[in-house]
């Protein structure tokens, strides 16, 4: 099947078995992490995955705001920034447009029997109204974050790949030329024009089907320039490395952590908000915002539960914070909180 994107050969596990975070036949954290999800537990966790949805959904679909070209690609001296709910995330940094985690797709799920259906209608359109695209990152191959009806749209309009380790394969066997695709292990960093990229640890996992769980590597990324430093902290559990992101390329201006999707059968691989919040503290960021909810329901949570328990602890700690709309423009620069979600009771 497409969507499983690549397959592992041998060949490509001698190339990633020369990472020093691949070993005994797959790639693992620098702690150690489990789930906490036993075979006898699993009927009633998809049950409640796919059956009891109060709360889990909003009462009607979360508009995303128009996008306006002329303003996204204007000049200016701070980067510019369009959240597209989840962790999609369109970047505009030195007259360079930069893309992160681009799954506008309808489905989360696209291999189950149960659809995962996004809060919001028709993204996959928004692609067609996107400027060309200089570069695009990606955290790893999870179908929440690597999506095949969004990167097949994309292909005409991005100019370069920059991967996890192992997530080229998916990207090549989906027609991309293998020219475009860099990948990155944990540390490493390349030039992308006046921007300095670097790919970091985080707490999770891989794979796309049965056979390929942890054959290629998952993390987040740092983009600086002379004059700002952004951190996008990647899908995963709390742990010591935000404090090792946050002494080797730290503080930065601003910090998009992952905040959603969590449940304690599957704590060590995504934070509690509260986390999130320390996590960005960690890391050195000076003013953060909360990812990786309001576009499915891919946990046991309320929809709205992840920002507001991440708000009640920035609070508590006098973190400055950014809540935009969905396709809102904006800049880190302004920290006033829009409660837009109580819209949406």
């Amino acid at each position: 099947m497409k969507q499983f994107g690549g397959k592992i050969t041998k060949a490509l596990s001698e190339r990633y078995a020369q990472s020093p975070n691949w070993k005994n036949g797959k790639f693992e954290n620098l702690a150690e992490t489990t789930m906490s999800i036993s075979i006898q537990s699993m009927p009633k966790l998809l049950y409640k995955q796919f059956f009891e949805k109060r709360d889990r959904f909003p009462a009607k679909s979360l508009p995303v705001q128009p996008f306006n070209k002329e303003e996204f690609l204007a000049p200016s001296e701070t980067t510019k920034f369009i959240w597209y709910g989840h962790s999609v995330l369109l970047i505009r940094m030195n007259n360079k447009t930069i893309l992160i985690d681009p799954m506008l797709g309808p489905d989360a799920a696209p291999i189950a029997p149960f659809a995962s259906k996004r809060f919001s209608d028709n993204t996959l359109d928004i692609i067609e109204e996107l400027p060309e695209i200089d570069l695009m990152l990606l955290t790893h191959d999870h179908y929440d974050h690597l999506d095949l009806a969004s990167i097949m749209k994309l292909v005409p309009k991005v100019k370069q790949f920059f991967v996890a380790l192992g997530s080229k394969r998916h990207l090549e066997k989906w027609g991309i030329d293998t020219s475009l695709i860099k990948e990155f292990d944990w540390w490493d960093d390349a030039k992308f024009d006046d921007l300095t990229i670097s790919f970091t640890p985080t707490r999770h996992f891989s794979g796309r089907g049965l056979s390929d769980r942890a054959k290629s590597l998952w993390g987040g990324w740092v983009l600086k320039s002379d004059t700002e430093n952004i951190y996008f902290s990647g899908d995963g559990g709390y742990g010591d490395h935000f404090k090792d992101v946050g002494e080797r390329l730290g503080p930065f201006d601003f910090g998009i952590m992952e905040c959603g999707q969590y449940n304690e059968n599957w704590h060590l691989i995504h934070m509690y908000p509260e986390e999130s919040v320390q996590a960005a503290i960690d890391a050195g960021v000076k003013v953060t915002m909360p990812v990786h909810w309001a576009g499915f329901a891919l946990a046991q949570h309320s929809w709205k539960e992840p920002v507001i328990r991440f708000l009640e602890e920035t609070e508590k700690l006098s973190v400055p914070v950014k809540t935009p709309l969905l396709g809102e423009l904006f800049t880190y620069t302004n920290t006033e909180i829009n409660n837009w979600w109580e819209n949406f009771d």
